[in-house]
């Protein structure tokens, strides 16, 4: 990998092949990253969610797990979706987390994608904390062993851009 960049933006306006979605395990949309892809994306990705459903993915998307489909009318070819844990004071799905980073760079690669956006997954309405949510996706993605190149790290706030920052040293 060339590089790691954080921005403070809007995930649906970056020019990469992929961008990923923090989506819902249904892929039908939703309220933040994935409510924001779907309406800036256009009906394409739901049309191909849908698909996802009605064949291989019954049951909706497990956490962890990652899947691509068309980006629509969004800048970059495809938008991988991945699940993110809920975060629990009682159990420890860290391991959960990191999986949506290493099986989207994954899956990336098998796409011949060279460049890819993330926002910070499971930090919303999952209730990851701010400062261990940044840490695993720093160390997921440096961790990772890809032929991405480029990876831009996509902040929602001034906070979650200056904890990234500090984590990428």
């Amino acid at each position: 990998m060339t590089g790691i960049d954080v921005v403070r933006g809007d995930i649906t306006a970056q020019p990469v092949d992929a961008i990923v979605n923090a989506a819902n395990s249904s892929l039908l949309g939703g309220g933040g990253v994935d409510g924001a892809i779907h309406r800036a994306g256009g009906p394409a990705i739901l049309h191909e969610c849908r698909m996802l459903r009605e064949t291989t993915l019954p049951s909706g998307l497990e956490a962890g797990a990652a899947v691509a489909t068309t980006a629509g009318d969004l800048p970059a070819r495809w938008v991988i979706h991945t699940v993110g844990p809920v975060h629990s004071a009682r159990e420890d799905r860290t391991e959960i987390l990191r999986n949506c980073y290493t099986r989207s760079l994954r899956l990336a690669d098998f796409l011949g994608a060279r460049s890819i956006a993330f926002p910070l997954i499971s930090s919303g309405a999952y209730g990851w904390p701010l400062d261990d949510a940044v840490t695993q996706q720093v160390s997921a993605i440096r961790g990772t062993d890809t032929a991405v190149e480029s990876v831009t790290l996509v902040a929602f706030s001034a906070d979650i851009l200056d904890l990234t920052r500090r984590a990428l040293g």
